[in-house]
């Protein structure tokens, strides 16, 4: 006869098992999905930048205005060029077009 604690014990062992496994596949889909994924200068919003956002800042999140030039987003390859924002197209080289004064 199985208790409430082997019950529960098994439970969390299957749930477990189970999120290591989904975590697993994750890391293995990343370098993939990243191979299909491209940097964009100046398409994202304040604070909502992947990365590089010019000097005085430390990366992810960090632009401090909409459409920062010299900050990145990524993006599924091939679409940067085609994202509109009130300073032009998405760029995939930095520059001093719209930053922060």
């Amino acid at each position: 006869m199985k208790t409430a604690s082997t019950v529960a014990t098994a439970s969390f062992a299957a749930v477990g098992a189970l999120s290591a496994a989904l975590a697993m596949a994750t890391v293995a889909a990343t370098p993939a999905a990243a191979e299909d994924m491209e940097k964009c200068y100046g398409v994202s919003l304040a604070g909502e930048n992947d990365c590089a956002a010019g000097p005085g800042t430390t990366c992810q999140g960090t632009s401090t205005i909409d459409y920062q030039s010299n900050a990145w987003k990524l993006v599924p390859a091939g679409t940067c060029a085609d994202i509109e924002t009130p300073f032009g197209n998405g760029s995939l080289e930095s520059s001093d077009a719209n930053i922060p004064a």
